[in-house]
């Protein structure tokens, strides 16, 4: 079974319903710049076919409640009472923490995550979870969707909340990607600039929700 439908049918037996929205963010390989994004070079990455997926619904209250099939546990907090939790809870706290830190509205929500990005790979399984919860975020609310904004609450998450000090470059390519092409990314201005792949079969991955 694809993970795609996976989620609905696990979301459909949790929740007793089918959920409102699906998204998913893809992770990444870099073709040229390794470990320079965090000191303001140029990087090449390309987002892979590999992607996160949550499949979720709006609430009535201000709750987070979000399971994760990988770890076969829960994120569970209030949008009012966020406490720092380590692991992959971490991560869903710290997106939500950013968003309101930097005064977007948001509204609870309940889903079920799953993907195929292999942790602790190298393919930036963390960045394609946090695009998958802004993505999320930004389905249920009212805010316009700004990839490269969206890109930088990200690395902020992981800088300020979580602890860990990213780079700009797998938000980035999460956050923009577009099929068939690598992006080339300038991480010292964030300008980006799409390079067509030259292959003979469809490569990459398709943006959206």
């Amino acid at each position: 079974m694809k993970i795609r439908e996976r989620v609905i049918e696990e979301f459909t037996n949790q929740f007793k319903n089918s959920p409102d929205h699906i998204v998913r963010a893809p992770g990444r390989v870099n073709l040229i710049g390794g470990h320079t994004d965090y000191n303001d070079g140029f990087v090449l990455p390309m987002a892979i076919d590999h992607s996160i997926w949550i499949a979720l619904r709006p609430r009535r209250d201000r709750r987070v409640l979000l399971r994760s099939l990988q770890f076969n546990s829960s994120a569970d907090f209030s949008l009012d009472n966020i406490q720092h939790t380590k692991g992959w809870q971490g991560y869903v706290q710290g997106i939500a923490w950013v968003l309101q830190k930097n005064k977007f509205e948001i509204r609870g929500w309940e889903g079920i995550l799953s993907g195929d990005v292999p942790i602790g790979a190298g393919l930036s399984s963390s960045a394609a979870l946090e695009l998958s919860l802004l993505k999320a975020f930004y389905a249920i609310s009212d805010y316009k969707w700004d990839g490269a904004l969206m890109a930088k609450f990200a690395r902020q998450a992981d800088n300020e909340w979580v602890g860990v000090q990213s780079g700009i470059m797998d938000q980035m390519i999460s956050a923009l990607a577009k099929k068939n092409h690598a992006m080339l990314i300038d991480c010292r201005s964030l300008s980006t600039k799409f390079v067509p792949l030259p292959i003979s079969e469809e490569l990459g991955f398709s943006p959206g929700l």
